[in-house]
């Protein structure tokens, strides 16, 4: 079984069941399957506004991506007392080690993981500056103001990119999930 007809069963369960945890790419929708209830994701296409809140917005679902593809990896679909052990591990470490757990995985490549790690700079800056005004965004080949109108719509983009290599690189994982197993547990 693939992850559209996967999906396309939880959809016609009354409620799925309680014991699937699982964030789901498919094609351009995105679903949250967690303590027997579906719920739609994120869009596919992040919308950043020149705000605070949107730009921290935009970095918290990126992290949770983080989150749930370091679930994935580890231990599954599973939402039993592993799954909230490991949850509660995953909020102690700070963004930039998970990062480089991808790195070191082989997951992310050592540009990607530049990247990223630029992006997430701007996110500390945004979290300890009272404006906008105060971040710098230090692209590869020079800092640009955060909030000027070259340096967030280059900031946006880059961000964009990222985001979408990041869902490919979900996808990826996700499809090595066995489908017919979450639904037809062995026991």
């Amino acid at each position: 079984m693939n992850s559209s007809l996967f999906l396309k069963k939880i959809k016609s369960m009354r409620k799925p069941p309680a014991n699937i945890r699982v964030y789901l790419v498919e094609k351009n929708d995105h679903f949250f399957i967690n303590n027997g209830i579906l719920e739609k994701g994120f869009d596919q296409r992040l919308t950043i506004d020149k705000t605070r809140d949107d730009v921290l917005s935009a970095f918290s679902k990126m992290g949770f991506l983080f989150d749930e593809f370091i679930r994935l990896r580890i231990i599954g679909h599973s939402n039993d007392q592993d799954n909230k052990e490991l949850l509660y591990l995953l909020n102690l470490v700070p963004v930039n080690r998970k990062i480089r757990a991808f790195l070191d995985w082989g997951v992310f490549e050592p540009e990607f993981t530049r990247n990223l790690s630029r992006l997430f700079e701007v996110r500390n800056d945004v979290v300890h500056s009272v404006s906008l005004d105060e971040v710098i965004y230090n692209h590869p080949k020079k800092k640009i103001l955060f909030s000027s109108k070259s340096g967030f719509k280059k900031f946006t983009s880059d961000f964009d990119n990222a985001w979408n290599h990041l869902l490919k690189l979900y996808q990826k994982q996700q499809q090595k999930i066995n489908w017919d197993e979450i639904l037809n547990p062995t026991s």
